[in-house]
């Protein structure tokens, strides 16, 4: 084994993750030959097979799942050495592992932009991903800290609210709603609405919402991306219900607007988590605090700052 490079690892355990050699190399960004020719070097250097093809779906060997475990052994330990060293450095270099739920994309790049401006010498991973990768990630621990807004409950973690997500409905400036006050659910669900896909958090909370008060959505569009939704909404297609951070790029001269309706908005939150008796890094530690004490004054201000959408 000594023969094994720290980069063939890197791509067995990727692939080990995956059960897949085409989402490990797009993770990596290497091209898939790379990665199956990486995996059948180290194959070599072990002396056994790693994985089993069944039909289309890719299983560890027990040599493989042995391997697998003193991967993820090496990687804590290096992880650990890392804190260490950060910790012995201070904040005045250093790395910050974030991992953020899509929506957040609209806030959480606006609150690290002071932070990296006060320690500069600190650099930061963070990474933009769906609910269910970062609780992969979560439940491996890969990273510093995870801003999410459904936190599990199947696992042990520490879980801190640090912003509000308020959900709010969002027509066409020329809509024929956009003028009215407190429009009743019954006839808001008269009209199309354009949704984010099954599983999501923001679609869970309004059907959540709908289910209580007996009300049925007419869904004549799934999309997977809230500026996908936002052009389907400017276009005429529906409505739809975003969390207003999103809206915070638009301007006044957007053409799009709050609907005034009962029951919204829809008030939820963001966390900002990570496992249970998890050392926290000093660097990690010192924007963990910078998020609960600085974070919602910081979003709020730009928020009033850009002066966001009103109701005509």
């Amino acid at each position: 084994m000594k023969q094994a490079t720290f980069h063939q690892l890197k791509v067995f355990e990727a692939v080990a993750r995956h059960s897949s050699f085409t989402r490990a190399a797009e993770e990596l960004f290497l091209t898939q030959p790379t990665v199956s020719m990486q995996v059948k070097q180290l194959a070599k250097v072990v002396g056994l097979p790693l994985f089993e093809q069944v039909g289309k779906h890719l299983y560890l060997t027990a040599a493989g799942q042995e391997l697998l475990a003193t991967c993820r052994e090496i990687f804590e330990k290096l992880s650990q050495f890392e804190i260490a060293i950060a910790d012995l450095k201070g904040l005045k270099q250093g790395c910050l592992r974030l991992a953020a739920i899509t929506t957040t994309k609209y806030v959480i790049p606006r609150l690290l932009g002071p932070f990296c401006q006060r320690y500069p010498g600190i650099d930061v991973s963070l990474t933009i991903t769906n609910h269910e990768r970062l609780l992969a990630s979560l439940a491996e621990n890969r990273d510093d800290l995870y801003i999410l807004s459904q936190p599990p409950e199947d696992i042990d973690i520490s879980t801190h609210l640090f912003l509000e997500n308020p959900l709010v409905v969002l027509a066409s400036r020329d809509h024929p709603l956009a003028t009215e006050k407190n429009i009743s659910l019954k006839r808001l669900v008269e009209e199309p609405f354009i949704m984010r896909e099954p599983g999501s958090g923001t679609r869970k909370a309004v059907q959540k919402l709908f289910d209580e008060h007996g009300v049925c959505a007419k869904v004549k569009l799934d999309l997977g991306s809230n500026e996908a939704i936002k052009q389907a909404i400017a276009g005429g297609l529906g409505i739809s219900v975003l969390s207003r951070h999103t809206l915070t790029v638009e301007g006044t001269t957007s053409q799009l607007v709050i609907l005034d309706v009962e029951c919204f908005p829809i008030q939820r939150y963001w966390y900002v988590v990570y496992p249970t008796g998890k050392q926290l890094s000093v660097i990690a530690g010192t924007f963990f605090e910078y998020l609960l004490n600085e974070g919602k004054e910081l979003a709020i201000a730009d928020y009033l700052r850009k002066h966001i959408l009103t109701k005509p």
